[in-house]
């Protein structure tokens, strides 16, 4: 057998946490505005959105604890990543509501900014992660 590269074998930690890191940091750039993940939950008025946006940071923060607690359960670390997934599904359906969500619907990757594109390359590494694991 070969030898394991240390950060092949950490590819979905490292994946997970790029997408803790990318929700808080400035994940759209539109009217002047650049919201991270926090501004789309409003708990006054529990609409999509909100929903979404803690689906994506809870499925984040679950997938570290669960590398780490959970001995490397695979199934635990599928449904965090799933679960982050889906947030950002429900996210997008959520952007009907608001005319600055609406903007930013309209032209999801041309207002995108850091915080969104180290979300998805997150997403990417840790479904890498998981499948090498596999």
């Amino acid at each position: 057998m070969g030898k394991s590269n240390k950060a092949l074998d950490n590819l979905y930690l490292i994946g997970m946490a790029l997408v803790v890191i990318g929700f808080i940091l400035p994940m759209f750039k539109v009217l002047g505005q650049t919201p991270n993940g926090f501004k789309f939950i409003n708990f006054k008025n529990s609409e999509f959105c909100t929903i979404g946006s803690l689906m994506i940071i809870a499925g984040g923060i679950a997938g570290l604890v669960f590398n780490f607690l959970s001995n490397g359960s695979k199934t635990l670390k599928l449904a965090a990543l799933a679960a982050s997934i889906i947030g950002a599904i429900v996210l997008i359906i959520g952007f009907n509501d608001n005319v600055v969500y609406k903007a930013i619907g309209k032209g999801l990757l041309k207002h995108a900014y850091i915080g969104f594109y180290l979300v998805v390359v997150g997403w990417v590494s840790a479904i890498a992660g998981y499948l090498k694991s596999n």
